[in-house]
């Protein structure tokens, strides 16, 4: 990690998490910001336009600082070697932007899947035929690797949304992949973007609402 205070240079994570602590950093809230839409920021400037650029961010609960994360890649393919710094700079101490409750999240999700369902299925945008049955076919697959997605302590409520959420997101971005499917008019490609957008906004609003449960559920004294 660069940039935490007190250190001179980077270090590794296992000492920043304690030094974060020692500066009064009781939990980590996400952030999964994204163009027009700082989910889970709360400033400066500065701190959310490389949040924005990375697609995410981490924020100290507690301390005025906020992690962001930076990804290095080297080697040939099939042989890449991975490497992420985290980038610790101040934040503002305010209320995180567009974050609901579980209960707020579970309740959007489901009535903008809904709406959107029938849009989809009017414009026929998973498209059909062997090539979109693959894809479905793999993220089926995903889904299914993918169900343990918290650690042991969240209440059941965070798993249900987090896991539902994920699982909208994935098929937005199948939609995506998989071209304008059945709409072949500029109003029908229109309409499915329309109908999409705030599927996916409302699926990463419920992703953060999960991922920040214990942390809410400790400010009100729940745990």
């Amino acid at each position: 990690m660069e940039g935490l205070p007190g250190e001179s240079a980077p270090v590794g994570l296992t000492l920043a998490l304690g030094r974060l602590r020692a500066l009064g950093a009781s939990g980590l809230r996400v952030a999964l910001p994204a163009p027009g839409h700082p989910l889970g920021l709360s400033g400066p400037p500065d701190f959310n336009a490389r949040a924005l650029e990375a697609e995410e961010a981490v924020i100290c609960q507690g301390a005025a600082l906020g992690l962001v994360p930076e990804v290095y890649e080297a080697g040939p393919k099939g042989d890449v070697h991975v490497e992420v710094v985290w980038h610790c700079l101040p934040v503002r101490e305010a209320p995180p932007a567009d974050v609901p409750s579980l209960g707020e999240a579970e309740r959007e999700l489901a009535e903008a899947l809904r709406d959107a369902t029938a849009v989809l299925t009017r414009l026929d945008v998973a498209g059909s035929g062997p090539v979109a049955e693959a894809a479905v076919t793999a993220y089926r697959a995903r889904a299914e690797r993918g169900r343990e997605v918290l650690a042991p302590g969240y209440p059941p409520r965070a798993m249900r949304v987090l896991e539902l959420a994920q699982r909208v997101g994935a098929l937005v971005s199948l939609a995506y992949e998989n071209g304008h499917g059945g709409a072949v008019s500029a109003a029908e490609m229109a309409a499915r973007g329309e109908a999409l957008r705030p599927v996916e906004r409302t699926a990463r609003r419920a992703q953060v609402a999960a991922y920040n449960s214990v942390v809410e559920e400790r400010e009100r004294g729940v745990r």
